[in-house]
């Protein structure tokens, strides 16, 4: 794939993020979201010319895109997103040749101390809600190890860390399955229910701690259990779906690390398939 499909295939993958119900984040179904959700559609646009565009190297592609969604809409949209979506546009773009998850291994056994120091100030630059000071490799200090050795320390703390630490395991095994025979944005609504019964979610448990992000889990295991139950469809319990989401809502709960992954799934998905045709050039998007 060229640059310009990567980076049409990310821009889309995040705009067919935000049009999926997922309970307790940004999404176009909920009120009152208007001026959050062309922050995060604008975001989409320059973040994905930025981390595709340049020079490789998946620390490089993180800080860029944070950077120009930084001069582009002022806070932190997208720091997982961009995170996640690095290494995998850098395995697109890899001129080695074989399936996406190969180039994918390689990408990330050749991560080196220049990814972490360039990935770190992203982090830092992003400043996400809920970032304290890490037990090692804290981002604000200069790394002593390679991306992936600090990947591999934070995977226990953090959805999108482990990605790293197991070749992006779950964006594969549980995200882009679930993406298959469903129907956009719905499709999207599954993998999301999906990421947040399988785990605690990263964001509400830096925010809201352990306990809460585990009965955030439990109401999640339990409705996507029902959801499977009959067939997989998330349609058939749009209106549990909907009382969740304002459940989370009132009580302040982003399930973020869930909707980070959703849109890992949907890139890696449109890498998978090679579809640029289905690909949306337009940047349009319909609020």
């Amino acid at each position: 794939m060229t640059p310009a499909e990567v980076e049409a295939a990310l821009r889309d993958a995040c705009l067919a993020e935000l049009r999926a119900l997922k309970p307790g984040n940004v999404h176009v179904h909920a009120p009152g979201q208007e001026a959050l959700l062309r922050d995060f559609a604008h975001s989409a646009e320059v973040s994905a010319a930025a981390l595709c565009a340049g020079p490789g190297g998946v620390g490089a592609r993180a800080l860029r895109a944070v950077e120009a969604t930084r001069r582009s809409v002022g806070h932190n949209t997208n720091l997982g997103i961009v995170l996640l979506a690095a290494p995998l546009a850098e395995a697109a773009l890899d001129p080695g040749g074989g399936p996406l998850r190969e180039r994918l291994r390689r990408v990330l056994a050749r991560l080196d101390r220049t990814d972490a120091a360039l990935a770190f100030r992203a982090i830092v630059l992003a400043a996400p809600a809920g970032l304290g000071a890490a037990p090692e490799h804290d981002v604000r200090d200069e790394p002593s190890v390679t991306l992936l050795e600090a990947m591999r320390a934070a995977a226990s703390r953090d959805r999108n860390a482990a990605q790293y630490a197991s070749g992006f395991a779950d964006v594969f095994g549980l995200g882009v399955p679930r993406l298959r025979g469903l129907p956009d944005p719905w499709a999207a609504t599954g993998a999301f229910l999906g990421f947040l019964a399988a785990g605690p979610d990263s964001h509400v448990l830096r925010k809201h701690g352990a306990a809460t992000a585990e009965a955030v889990r439990r109401r999640a295991s339990a409705l996507d259990a029902a959801i499977q139950a009959e067939g997989g469809d998330p349609r058939v319990r749009e209106a549990e779906l909907r009382r969740f989401d304002r459940l989370l809502r009132r009580a302040h709960l982003n399930p973020g690390t869930c909707a980070d992954l959703t849109v890992a799934s949907l890139f890696a998905d449109r890498l998978l398939k090679g579809d640029t045709a289905s690909v949306s050039h337009s940047g349009v998007f319909l609020l």
